[in-house]
């Protein structure tokens, strides 16, 4: 495997945010923070109302990293094995055949996750963990890099299953894409306006071998103890504030260490800041949290928690 320096990820990295921001209007600061879950190889859930461009963002990503990609429309009688596949009879050659189900690629879009029973939900666990598939015994490894991009609308709930807390602390992140402003929107018409067709046209920056690449740079990223400890503060404060009834696991910090490099070498820098931290916290951490049941039904309550843990815990002084 070739070895990137620092600035090549950096470099490749904003080559790959520009060409999906050909497709992708205003949102700079969302797709910096896609990229960093990409390169610190988790997946990604995104929360938002319809027709916000989720779907596009995942594809264009796919695109622009020249990476595989699928489609499942989660629904309530997806089963399973609509996502795994399964062994069918081959009656020609009289023996059962694989037949690979769309999990088998590199970017996979779970569209509506939620609307799926849990039982089907299940299905993605041991990809997204282990990355791999077992099919009647046998285990299938999937392609490498293995990304699931999931989408989940927050307005409508009759007839959803909501994800288990075991499920939602796979996922690195969980964002919100946001309206556009008026300026973006118009710009989104101005664009479709010179293209004539609302296909996108976006070419590929790297490939799936240049990702792994830039993944194994990451972990020369410097960790100063001090910013260390910094991490398992917040994350052990999310566990003793008086409104969460349980805190983040010991996989919230594990998911901070790997999103902080990764922003790191994005910035070109080899060594984690505090602040890198504190940008990271919320999108990393308010889907792993329990709140009490009084804040079940309050807006961004989580965000608002985090907010006073971040104000609550020291900041180390980096000299």
């Amino acid at each position: 495997m070739t070895q990137r320096t620092i600035n090549e990820v950096s470099e490749l990295s904003n080559q790959v945010i520009k060409e999906v921001g050909r497709a992708i209007v205003g949102k700079d600061d969302l797709l910096k923070q896609i990229m960093a879950v990409i390169l610190a190889g988790g997946h990604i859930l995104l929360e938002d109302y319809p027709g916000l461009a989720k779907t596009l963002i995942a594809n264009s990503f796919a695109t622009a990293l020249g990476m595989t990609f699928k489609r499942i429309q989660f629904t309530p009688d997806l089963l399973p094995g609509d996502i795994t596949g399964g062994y069918i009879f081959n009656r020609a050659e009289n023996q059962f055949v694989l037949r690979q189900g769309p999990i088998f690629t590199n970017v996979l879009l779970a569209d509506e996750i939620n609307r799926a029973s849990p039982r089907t939900q299940s299905a993605l666990l041991e990809a997204m963990q282990e990355y791999q598939v077992t099919l009647e015994g046998e285990t299938l490894k999937l392609p490498d890099p293995f990304i699931v991009i999931a989408t989940q609308n927050p307005i409508e709930y009759e007839g959803t299953f909501p994800l288990p807390e075991a499920q939602l602390d796979r996922f690195l992140v969980k964002l919100a894409v946001g309206y556009p402003s008026v300026d973006e929107e118009r710009e989104i018409l101005r664009r479709r306006r010179e293209r004539r067709q609302d296909a996108f046209s976006l070419n590929p920056v790297i490939d799936s071998q240049g990702l792994l690449e830039m993944r194994a740079a990451i972990e020369d990223v410097y960790l100063q103890d001090d910013i260390e400890r910094y991490i398992v503060e917040v994350v052990n404060h999310t566990r003793t504030h008086r409104q969460v009834v349980v805190g983040a696991s010991p996989r919230g910090s594990l998911a901070l260490l790997k999103l902080t490099r990764a922003w790191a070498a994005m910035q070109g820098r080899d060594y984690v800041l505090p602040d890198d931290i504190k940008s990271f916290i919320i999108p990393a951490l308010h889907h792993r949290l329990v709140l009490e049941p009084d804040l079940w039904t309050t807006p961004r309550a989580a965000d608002r928690v985090l907010a006073e843990v971040i104000q609550a815990v020291p900041v180390p002084v980096i000299r």
